[in-house]
């Protein structure tokens, strides 16, 4: 099968230049000095925005596509309270581990430059040891955690083990990936976040929330319903872009030797045809499988195709791994460290990678059927062209009426805003 042969329908965005601003007035020297010195010389037009909403007292709500310096935009003001205050403490909460091991790696910079005088942070979690949490409670500035461990941890136990003096001082609490807390799940967080705040008022604090989104049609009033706060939202995305290129693949049709049509091949089949292609061109890619066993089944078949064409490709079932829940965290930081590297060119991965968790610099992402919502298609292509380059984002049609459908009417795809969350 030649991808080519396949391809229905294609799409361009062109690239565009950023948007920059100087440094806010009131940012401290010292910070300045730092993103100076890492060569960031002036910050994105939403990254100023965002500062200096946050530094007049707003709870504030960003959404910018996905690559666009979020992160900075939440951290900068909750490292200028800090270096102001040592005793300031914040609260990130991401959805999954994976998220707050990978953000934890973004902020180690600034720990080593600042020093653990200044500045103190740690991963919170079910994997992290009794030695280690005990040290976190007592000195860390920012906590790093997800919804269930301050369902299950720290508002249970808000009056004992040095949790008092954390939310006593608790000025900021920061929530990543906001869009995924809908439907009844968020109905749950928005109770935890009641809690949390009536926990905060006992201790005579007052936190202010940061949230950060993939574009959704309503992210303030989702923001609102889940911390029950007021919000400002940050909309204008000042980040460069590369150029992307976005081709839907119909699979091909199967016919018998009377010419009969016998339906169409599988999208494992396709994706286990495409992906030792993309491995032989050199692309790295990260292919979305809509479910475990899909996962398991992409990447076998992948492999027995390179296992079998051995002698005839210069790649190796090696250079191809999976990412999915049930792999040990030991399992997924490796696969991470090696995609990072470099060792391996791609990764079948469930939505565990659709979040913002950088693992190197992605050219390709094959979405192995549509993954039902276009907030979702956005997030899973977004994870390629972070290093501003072009990329390419392949969709494999389902036999679903919903990916028939896209394949009829790709405007409604691509021209249409993102869902009401």
């Amino acid at each position: 099968m030649d991808i080519k042969d396949c391809i229905i329908y294609e799409k361009t965005i062109p690239a565009h230049p950023a948007v920059y601003d100087d440094f806010p007035e009131n940012l401290l020297p010292e910070l300045a000095e730092y993103l100076k010195s890492h060569g960031i010389g002036k910050l994105y037009c939403h990254q100023t925005e965002m500062f200096e909403k946050v530094t007049s007292g707003k709870n504030v709500v960003i959404t910018t596509s996905t690559a666009s310096g979020k992160t900075l935009s939440f951290l900068l003001p909750v490292l200028q309270d800090i270096l102001k205050n040592p005793l300031t403490r914040a609260i990130f909460i991401y959805p999954t581990k994976a998220l707050a091991a990978d953000q934890y790696r973004a902020i180690a910079p600034y720990l080593e430059y600042f020093g653990e005088n200044r500045i103190v942070a740690g991963v919170y979690d079910g994997d992290t040891p009794v030695a280690e949490r005990t040290r976190i409670r007592q000195s860390a500035n920012i906590i790093l955690t997800n919804p269930e461990m301050v369902n299950g941890a720290f508002l249970p136990n808000h009056s004992k083990y040095g949790f008092d003096f954390i939310f006593s001082n608790l000025q900021y609490i920061v929530i990543d990936e906001l869009h995924t807390y809908r439907g009844a799940f968020g109905s749950h967080l928005a109770n935890v976040f009641r809690r949390l705040s009536r926990v905060c008022r006992y201790y005579h604090s007052n936190p202010q929330f940061l949230c950060s989104s993939a574009t959704i049609a309503n992210p303030v009033e989702l923001a609102e319903k889940i911390c029950g706060q007021p919000f400002a939202s940050v909309t204008k995305d000042g980040s460069a872009a590369s150029e992307r290129n976005y081709l839907l693949i119909q699979p091909p049709k199967i016919s018998g030797k009377d010419q009969q049509y016998y339906g169409q091949e599988s999208i494992v089949s396709v994706a286990a045809q495409m992906l030792p292609q993309l491995m032989e061109q050199r692309e790295s890619f990260l292919a979305f499988a809509k479910s475990r066993k899909n996962v398991e089944v992409v990447l076998k078949e992948t492999r027995d195709r390179l296992d079998a064409a051995d002698f005839l490709t210069t790649v190796t079932s090696d250079q191809i791994s999976g990412y999915r829940g049930g792999y040990t965290p030991i399992e997924r930081k490796t696969i991470e460290q090696q995609m990072i590297r470099g060792d391996l060119l791609g990764l079948v991965s469930t939505n565990a990678l659709e979040l913002g968790i950088d693992i190197g610099s992605i050219g390709v992402t094959v979405l192995i059927g549509y993954p039902g919502t276009r907030s979702s298609f956005w997030q899973q292509t977004g994870r390629a062209g972070r290093s501003k380059k072009s990329c390419t984002n392949y969709l494999i049609l389902d036999h679903l009426p919903m990916d028939q459908y896209i394949g009829l009417e790709p405007g409604w795809l691509f021209d249409e805003s993102s869902e009401h969350a």
